[in-house]
């Protein structure tokens, strides 16, 4: 074959690459499955076990490194920019222990199952234990793309999973390198020392390579007319020239340094941001295809077969043991309910750097060819450490990934969004209550005083002024069933109300009246308004005349609650409210059936038609037990 036409049939082979990856995009979005499922259907369709038409002689040794390598500085980067310093704030003490204590017990708790089950030597069990830390945006974004979980649980998956990728992937080649110095010369001071190196040099690469680009984006002019494009493409090649560099001085340094470099420039209020977001995100979209793809076609089915029950015992363990461990640790004490602790257990599969790295130090160990050292040429811990990594993509990828939004549901992580503007007395009162039903409420307050209370307290809050168009769609303005207008302003309750019906059709908006005189001005929008002074006076009256009625509602949200439903079940039509009754879990009533706009306390002989509303009022799980029983919260 001669060079032209290997070059043709290398240039087809990418070129059908890159659109089986954007078909998988597709597909992604069409069927709501992460698209990382796809991507490794078409990797393994196309590769030895499939089709052969992409093996790892294809782009050769060193090109592989050098392809993967820039990839991952890409999708590292771009994770990284999109991770914001108020997100991080969500979940701040969560997030902190899951990726010091957590990593340390999917590190430790997988290098020993990989021991125990498979019979590896320790070095390769820590090696495998290492990449497995990582579970990274790469298959976490997709996830949370068709699963809207509450803020506070997204942000602390995402967190997880960009701060993992780095501490993975530094990790994996310390232990690599070890293996090349030889058993004799380990020390601890040796480790420490690599990693070290590593993570240093990334961070302050990183920080220069920020500086640089924040610098020129603010400073030069970089013409008018073609500023835009000008940013993006400097700031795609901050991403390039900080992993590059650093991985120039200190092998797998440059994760650090692109990690790095993201994070800084995401939260710096770049020029041009939306921008360059939109072109990352094109960019990483193709990359990431490219690399995932690239990898599962160079998987062998051998080298997961001969893996046998030990592989699966592996897997086991760490998707139902250690993952489900490592969450319910360290996210105690937090404002997670019970079920999104449960939802973050299951939701832990293994992405992009795992696969990466090690396929090229199977490369490596199959070669005897490394950086700083060769370690003994070990096809044998090779096929382990490629088959291991993989089968444990696979598998949390499938079940992980694929089945994400049927798990969600099935745990009702799902939640309604609620917007309460003014993070005050009233707002802060009525976001926990409304949270410990299990809603997704995010607070916007302008004080800044206020804001690190709430965060503190574990709410969710974001800085801003909630009748700045911008700062209520940055917060969930659009996909916001309800948004409450509770500052103590009446004409800022009144221009909130306004925007959320105008510029955000929102279903359900309510505002705060504090003079009685303005809830006519409200009400004029069609908007549910509520007076300060008729409220007090109403819990006031009921203190009075009926204190146990009172007592329980101050109460409610807590041991009890109060539910209005519809009537959506086909086998519920048509029922008497005595038949219902006597279905209901214990310590449910049916207060109220609303129809056509009317209200009425039922009598037992009434029946039930599809789109009734009916209130139920009782012990908070017991209502919740309803719900699911009877149809959808109004």
């Amino acid at each position: 074959m001669t060079g032209a036409e290997g070059g043709a049939d290398l240039l087809l082979l990418v070129a059908s690459i890159v659109g089986l990856g954007v078909f998988s995009q597709l597909l992604s979005a069409r069927f709501r499955v992460p698209s990382v499922l796809f991507l490794i259907v078409s990797g393994v369709a196309i590769g030895p076990e499939g089709l052969g038409v992409l093996t790892i002689d294809s782009f050769g040794e060193s090109g592989l490194s050098t392809i993967v390598g820039l990839s991952v500085a890409i999708i590292v980067f771009e994770g990284a920019f999109h991770l914001k310093i108020d997100k991080i704030k969500e979940a701040p003490s969560a997030v902190l222990r899951l990726t010091t204590i957590g990593a340390a017990i999917a590190f430790f708790g997988t290098a020993a199952a990989v021991h125990f089950f498979l019979g590896a030597h320790w070095d390769i069990a820590l090696l495998i234990g290492a990449l497995l830390i990582a579970t990274g945006p790469t298959v976490i974004t997709p996830i949370l793309k068709v699963v809207p979980v509450r803020d506070r649980v997204a942000a602390t998956l995402e967190t997880e999973g960009i701060v993992n990728d780095v501490t993975a992937a530094i990790l994996a080649v310390v232990l690599f390198k070890a293996m090349a110095v030889g058993e004799e010369t380990l020390t601890t001071e040796l480790y420490l020392q690599l990693f070290a190196e590593r993570l240093g040099t990334g961070l302050l690469v990183g920080v220069v390579v920020a500086a640089v680009v924040w610098s020129v984006l603010q400073y030069v002019d970089l013409s008018p007319d073609n500023a835009p494009q000008n940013a993006r493409l400097l700031t795609l090649a901050g991403a390039i020239v900080a992993f590059g560099t650093a991985d120039y001085v200190f092998s797998e340094a440059g994760v650090a340094a692109a990690a790095t470099a993201g994070l800084i420039l995401g939260n710096a209020g770049l020029p041009y941001e939306e921008d360059i977001e939109a072109f990352k995100g094109d960019i990483t979209l193709i990359v990431l295809s490219f690399v995932f793809i690239t990898l599962a076609a160079l998987l062998e089915f051998d080298q997961l077969f001969m893996l046998g029950l030990g592989g699966v015992a592996v897997v086991v363990t760490v998707m139902f043991v250690l993952r489900p461990l490592l969450v319910f640790l360290t996210t105690r004490g937090d404002r997670f309910t019970f079920r999104e602790t449960l939802f973050m257990s299951f939701v832990g599969p293994r992405g992009i750097i795992p696969a990466s790295v090690a396929t090229l130090f199977a490369i490596r160990l199959q070669t005897g060819v490394a950086e700083g050292g060769a370690p003994p040429t070990n096809p044998a811990g090779a096929d382990l450490l490629v088959g291991t990594v993989f089968l444990v993509i696979l598998v949390s990828v499938v079940l992980e990934g694929g089945l994400a939004r049927q798990i969600a549901e099935k745990l009702d992580v799902i939640p309604m969004r609620v917007l309460i503007i003014g993070g005050g007395r009233v707002g802060r009162s009525l976001a926990e209550r409304l949270e410990a039903r299990g809603e997704n409420v995010v607070l916007i307050e302008e004080d800044l005083t206020v804001l690190k209370e709430l965060r503190n307290d574990g709410f969710t809050a974001r800085q801003g002024d909630g009748t700045d168009v911008e700062v209520l769609r940055e917060s969930g303005a659009e996909n916001a069933k309800t948004v409450v207008a509770a500052t103590g302003d009446d004409d800022a309750n009144l221009l909130v109300a306004q925007l959320a019906k105008s510029n955000f059709d929102v279903e359900n908006v309510i505002a705060r009246a504090n003079q009685p005189s303005n809830a006519s001005a409200f009400e004029d929008l069609g908007v549910q308004t509520i007076s300060a002074a008729e409220s007090t006076a109403w819990a006031i009256d009921n203190q009075i005349e009926r204190p146990a009625l009172s007592n329980w509602m101050s109460e409610l949200g807590r041991s009890g609650d109060v539910q209005e439903i519809e009537i959506t079940e086909e086998a519920l039509v048509g029922k008497q409210i005595v038949d219902l009754g006597s279905e209901l879990p214990n310590g449910v009533l049916i207060a109220l059936v609303s129809r056509n706009g009317t209200s009425e306390v039922p009598t037992p002989d009434v029946e039930l038609e599809r789109g009734d509303h009916i209130t139920l009022i009782g012990r908070s799980e017991a209502v919740r037990e309803a719900i699911e029983q009877c149809g959808r919260p109004v």
